[in-house]
Parts: C-alpha cells; structure tokens; sequence
C-alpha cells in the first residue's frame, strides 16, 4: 500500500514542544521563530525529515506556518484547512490565524518594536519572502536574523533526509530530449542577458533533465539543485546514493554530477567570475540568493523559466495523460461498482484501500498521486480530510460520501473526486450537488479568447451557488504535470489565478459545497486546454477545454429541475463518452453497473 493511516497519539505535541523551541529562541538572544511549512526545495509535498510545522503543531496539512514569540505563537492556516487545523492544533498553545486575511508578517510585525530580533532558516524562506518579511518589521524597527533551524535543535529523533533513487523518463514519454531542452534554456539565458541559470525546484529539475525520484511521497521528484549555464556543462547537485552506476554513466555523457554539499561553493565559484546569475526571487530559498550576492554574483531576477514549458504538454505528453486516465477510469469504475454493492457497508479506510488496490491490479500504477481524501457524512465537509485508523468513520446509512483520490503512472497523473449517494440522500444534499454540478459543467464547457486568466473563469464556476448564498474555500482548480507534481503552477482556476491559460496546460475543474459538521460535496475532472473550432463571424481565437477523466457523476444525486436543457444535453454526452470508452476494459461484474450509471438523465 502506497498510505498509511496510523497516527498514534504524542503526549509532547504543543505545549511541550513550544517550551523547549522557546528555552533556543532565549538562549540566541531571539525575539521569535519562523516555522513554515516547507524544505530547502519550497515543495508542497516534504519527507519527514521537514515536517517540522506539524511535529511542532500537531498540523498535517500542506500548507501553513507558525511564528513562535516569548509569549504567543499562532499557527497560520488558509481557508481549506481552518478546521482541519483546528482540530489536529494545540490550540491551548497557539492561536489559529487565516493566512490570506492576516499573512505571518502582518501579525509578528504588529508585535514586535524596536531591537527585537526574529529569527528564521534562510534555506526554508525564499528571497521574496524575506523581502516581504523585511518590510513589515522594517517601519518597527525590528530585524530579521538567518539562523541554524531551531526546530531541529530540539528535534530528537528526526528521521534522516531522503534517498530515493532517481529514473530516466522516456524520450517517447517526455516528448522532449533534456538536451533540446537545455538548448531552449540558453536560448532564454542569451535573451536575458544571464550567464547561469540556478534550478531550485524540484519538478522544473524533473522536467528539465528528464528524470524522476522518489523523494517524496506521491510526487514523483528528485531533491536535487542545478546550475545550467548559457554554455558548457550543467551540474546536477544530489546525493550519490540517489545515483545508481548505470544511469551515473549515462548522466555524466551530458552533465557533471556533485553532492549536494558542493552547492555553495559552486555558487562562490560562479560569483568569484563575476556571473550573472538568473533566480526565481519566488522559489529560491534566501540562503542561494545571499551566497551568490556575497561572491560577487549579479542576480538576475525573473520567473522560473522551466514553469511554462513544463505546463504545456507536449504531443507524447498529451497521449500519455489521455492514456493514464482510460487506465485510470475503468479503475474508477470497478471501484464505483463495488462500492454500491458492498463499499457502503465498509468504511473510509476500506474504500482507499479498495480503490487503490484496483488501480494497482491494472500493473501500471507507480504510486497514487496524492493521499486519498476517502470522506464520509461530516469529515466530507473538510476539503483536505484524511481518514486515520483512530477517526475512521463508518460510511452513513443515508447521506454522502466523498473520494478524491488519483494515480501516478509513467504515462500522467490523474485526479478525480466523485460524491457518492449512499442510501437515499435529503433533497438538500441533491439540490447542493446540482448546484456545484452547474459550475462544473460551466468550465467544462467554457469557451474563452486566447489569453484569458483563471481567474476570469472562476466566476463560472461558482456563480449558481452564489445566486444561491453559498461559496467555497478553495480554487476551482489547479495545474497537473506530467508524471509529476499533481498540483503545478503557473495555471489554476482561481479567485488568484493571474496565469493565462494556454494550449497543452492540464487543469482540474473541481467546485465544492461544505457544510460544515453535515456533509461535503466536490466534483473533479482533469481538463485539456485545447484550440477551440472558429465560430462563423467570430473575431478572434479561442480556447476550450477538453475533458480527460472519464467517470461517471453519480445521477442518483442530480435534480434534474435545476438543470438547463444544455446542461443535461452536456452529461448525456459525457456519459456516453465515459461508457464507450472505458466499458470494453471493464469485468461483466462492472459492466451493468457502468450501463446503468451513463444511462441518459431524462
């Protein structure tokens, strides 16, 4: 099994631990600490060894930080975890804060005066936020300190760094040699005038250079750092252990391998000859940017030029995820057969655990994509809920149950949520569905000129509920790689989607409803920007998207009266889609399943 679901119960979570990381601020002279949420890459998926927000807090979630002051500490949560945090928090210990409303250097900067010093890693801040941070505290007089981490002074037994061993991707999945895209890349670097280029994410590293690791959970990417210059030979900094001999050999054809710790000296080196160096002020941590800054280098600054070509998949790419996600389909229907048959009867864990072991049986699946959101009744209501074995709930007799689950394959990355009926749900549970059911076809079938910004389509997406009173805490939707990060920028359906959407880009299209402590609804399909067909009279090109999950939407949990005839005529044929597709790859016990679930809605 890919997850696990045991979390046994720490008595020195919270206020123990804070007092400990209070006796090291104390001892250095500190007014507080920064805890983010985040590793030396700046990912949303870290090994153990960085989970130090949630061994401080108790919080599991992927996104957060904590400030920890002599006298106060808050936790810092955006609106899909509020009470996820709040119930896995201390909250004896620390305050809960929503990030987007009060940001961390909002409140530490109404707290802190003249002298006071606040202490931070500079390998888990990027230089962007130590800027952000530096200007709130300035006006107060109060400084920022880089420091050796404090958490990790009193961390005893953190589990060692990972060494997941790297794998070539194919040339005929990449779609790209990496030489041709190192080419690309110093293309760019003559343009902007820039003699090296520092790679600092992962999943940019993946993509550039046609690997994958196994560092992280899930996510399919190398921990690792590269320099690539304008000319000459990239070097590629990871653990040797990472390396077997065979892919060493072929590696070392193209680019000079070094550890990890030969990175600053590697930047002193450049800085020494006076480079001028290109950085993502966004994802690089400070520490990179102040090495090179103290060595002479000239920074210079832009957007992370692996984002956009990453984002646009390629011709082979584009084959893969359709291919992944008919594979991942027909495991989706089993899954969905089965649990109308027996899963309602089960409980949380049983049903991630079924579903993940149909989507191995098809011998494909390398890891799932992320740890399955498996949602009965009330735990629905919580966008990120994870079932463990201590709050595993069984499945209700009458009401909901929600699965957001997907599957790493060579090929792509799926995503898929389905809000299930189980017994006979309350018309407000079907009148709820059919309104997050409208938003989801309205980006479905959305059609918008070239150039158009998620977040000019996320009113699509939410305006029936608002007509309604309700709204989401969350983006509709975010971007998916290529056997990679099943959440990847720059595009996203959101109130903040500021990326244009482009041809090749993978995004999911995923409104919710959640009433908090009841039940929780949410909808997902992966969606394919493509080139849409000219309209006679039209005067300028447009965009499309074309649907990539193949699922059915469960049709028992639809009020067909609230439904346009467009919008009926748009899942008939989705359904029919779905059920010619995936039926020739499904068992007989599946099949009248699958039949029933695509008949037409009227």
């Amino acid at each position: 099994m890919f997850q696990t679901y045991d979390t046994p119960a720490d008595p020195t979570l919270g206020a123990p631990r804070l007092a400990r990381l209070r006796v090291e601020i104390a001892r250095r002279g500190l007014a507080g600490f920064l805890v983010p949420r985040a590793d030396e890459f700046q990912g949303e998926y870290v090994p153990p060894s960085a989970e130090r927000l949630r061994w401080l807090t108790g919080f599991s979630g992927s996104a957060g930080a904590a400030v920890v002051l002599a006298d106060e500490a808050a936790l810092f949560v955006d609106g899909r975890y509020t009470l996820q945090a709040a119930a896995e928090a201390d909250l004896t210990a620390f305050t809960l804060v929503d990030l987007v409303a009060t940001p961390p250097q909002t409140w530490v900067a109404s707290r802190l005066g003249a002298g006071d010093r606040l202490g931070f890693d500079p390998w888990l801040h990027t230089r962007a936020q130590i800027r952000r941070l530096a200007a709130a505290l300035e006006p107060r007089g109060a400084e920022l300190v880089a420091v050796d981490n404090l958490v990790d002074a009193i961390w005893d037994d953190r589990p060692a760094a990972p060494t997941g061993a790297l794998s070539p991707q194919p040339l005929d999945l990449a779609g790209q040699s990496a030489a041709a895209k190192r080419t690309a890349l110093s293309a760019h670097l003559t343009e902007i005038g820039a003699d090296a280029l520092l790679v600092v994410q992962p999943d940019s590293l993946a993509w550039a250079f046609n690997l994958r690791g196994r560092d992280v959970a899930h996510n399919p990417v190398p921990l690792a750092h590269a320099v690539v210059p304008r000319d000459g030979r990239p070097t590629l900094f990871v653990a040797p252990a990472k390396v077997d001999a065979d892919l060493a050999a072929t590696l070392r054809t193209e680019l000079d391998l070094a550890s990890p710790g030969d990175l600053l000296a590697a930047l002193d080196a450049l800085g020494a000859a006076g480079a001028r160096v290109a950085i993502d002020p966004v994802w690089t941590p400070e520490i990179l940017a102040r090495r090179l800054e103290a060595a002479g280098a000239v920074l210079v600054e832009g957007d992370d030029p692996v984002i956009l070509p990453k984002a646009r998949k390629n011709a082979a790419e584009i084959a893969g995820a359709r291919a992944a996600h008919v594979r991942d389909g027909a495991a989706m229907a089993r899954f969905l057969a089965w649990f109308d048959a027996e899963g309602r009867f089960t409980d949380e864990i049983a049903c991630a655990e079924k579903l993940e072991a149909l989507r191995a049986e098809g011998g494909r699946l390398l890891d799932i994509s992320f740890a399955t959101i498996a949602a009965a009744g009330p735990d629905a209501a919580l966008p990120h809920y994870h079932p463990t074995r201590a709050g595993n709930r069984a499945i209700d007799a009458d009401g909901l149950f929600l699965i957001d689950s997907g599957g790493q394959y060579r090929d792509g990355t799926t995503d898929v949520t389905r809000t299930i009926a189980v017994g006979t749900p309350p018309a407000e549970m079907r009148r709820a569905f059919t309104l997050v059911l409208k938003g989801h076809i309205a980006i479905a079938t959305a059609r918008f000129p070239v150039g158009t910004t998620g977040a000019a389509l996320d009113t699509l997406a939410r305006i029936a509920l608002w007509k309604a009173g309700h709204d989401f805490d969350h983006g509709t939707g975010h971007g998916v790689g290529s056997y990679l990060s099943v959440h990847e920028g720059p595009q996203r359906i959101a109130k903040s989607g500021t990326a244009a959407l482009e041809p090749g880009m993978i995004v999911s299209n995923e409104p919710g409803f959640y009433a908090a402590g009841a039940f929780g609804i949410r909808i997902e399909n992966l969606e394919l920007v493509t080139p849409a067909e000219a309209i006679p009279g039209g005067d300028r090109p447009m965009l499309g998207f074309e649907v990539l999950t193949l699922v059915p939407i469960d049709r028992r949990l639809i009020d067909p009266a609230l439904l346009a005839p467009e919008e009926i005529a748009w899942l008939d044929r989705y359904h029919a889609r779905v059920r010619a597709t995936i039926l020739p790859l499904v068992d007989a016990v599946t099949a009248p399943w699958l039949i029933a679930a695509t008949e037409p809605l009227a």
